[in-house]
């Protein structure tokens, strides 16, 4: 119940905003309280002029459609019906052919940062179908409406535009001409601008951070934003699982940080064929598939790609992605 209720929360939400940007999308934002004091505290923390953001955001549009887009994320959709959106032939043999095609530079960001090709190339596949596909929305009117016109993530939203605004002076990119998803996140890697400052790199060396053209700065970032969470070289992303009794309730509940060792999920009757040492930390994923319930242990390479996109859904799209991929990849599928 308490789900439902917070989807009806975000449906009445975006109905509301709907309403509200449709007399608002065109109307100078300098006019609004919310904007002047954000303006105001870019001018005395950053250095902004705040004559030269008032000129900024008269050209800013808030977009209704911006709205709609949040408040239905596929990662709201149950496992089965998730997985089909992402874990397609077509999907795979464009990965197989995107490897083959850039094999040197995946070979150099995985030698780099430790993380296997399969696993950048499936994140691009998820995020940009391979780079073809990286948004139309400008990113500074996707983060002004969810920052100015989104309640319920406001202020993460706003802490966003804030780290846009840096980045695109850092970098001398024109911030009415990016353009990136309806949440802000840009290139064919869909980093979030937070993301680029912290963790984008010039992987192809030519001095700079490049998303949006360059094949390997998406790479060498991708790689970059796994090994700065945690990934472990080598270690495995997830087994599954079956469980007994009533016991593994508690994992499950527990969510998908790792914080059981294995040899605990064993004893709350959690079995699974794998090497694990009974010392790892892991955490027990129940996922809502067609026929019921599937579960997998998942240590803590799964968690780190989540880090990427904070949801479980996409972190086991990515894991089954990457070894489709590869499979494919070496002939074996």
């Amino acid at each position: 119940m308490s789900n439902l209720v917070h989807r009806l929360r975000f449906f009445l939400c975006a109905g509301l905003c709907s309403v509200l940007l449709s007399s608002t999308a065109h109307a100078d934002l300098t006019q609004r309280d919310e904007v002047r004091e954000f303006i105001a505290r870019m001018d005395q923390e950053h250095g902004f002029p705040s004559t030269e953001l008032e000129a900024l955001f008269r050209q800013v549009e808030l977009r209704a459609d911006i709205i709609r887009a949040i408040s239905r994320p596929a990662e709201a959709k149950p496992w089965h019906q998730y997985r089909p959106i992402f874990l397609t032939e077509d999907r795979i043999q464009k990965g197989v052919a995107f490897w083959h095609n850039h094999a040197d530079i995946l070979a150099r960001a995985e030698a780099a940062y430790g993380v296997p090709a399969e696993m950048i190339v499936a994140i691009l596949g998820v995020e940009t179908r391979y780079g073809s596909y990286m948004g139309s929305h400008r990113v500074i009117d996707a983060l002004a409406t969810l920052a100015f016109d989104y309640p319920p993530r406001a202020a993460f939203f706003g802490r966003e535009l804030e780290q846009f605004l840096l980045m695109t002076r850092e970098e001398a990119f024109d911030p009415l001409s990016l353009k990136g998803s309806y949440a802000g996140a840009m290139g064919k890697a869909q980093f979030i601008p937070s993301s680029f400052r912290h963790y984008a790199v010039d992987f192809s060396g030519d001095g700079r951070r490049d998303l949006w053209e360059s094949v390997e700065d998406a790479a060498g970032s991708i790689a970059n934003y796994f090994k700065r969470h945690g990934w472990e070289p080598g270690a495995p992303v997830a087994f599954p699982a079956r469980v007994r009794g009533d016991g593994f309730g508690r994992a499950v509940k527990a969510g998908i940080k790792p914080g059981f060792s294995v040899g605990e999920l064993r004893g709350m009757g959690v079995d699974f064929d794998g090497e694990l040492a009974d010392d790892t930390r892991a955490a027990l994923l129940e996922l809502e598939g067609a026929d019921g319930p599937e579960y997998w242990v998942i240590p803590n390479n799964f968690y780190v790609i989540t880090r990427y996109n904070h949801s479980a859904l996409y972190g086991m799209a990515v894991h089954q992605l990457s070894s489709a991929i590869r499979a494919a990849y070496e002939g074996r599928s």
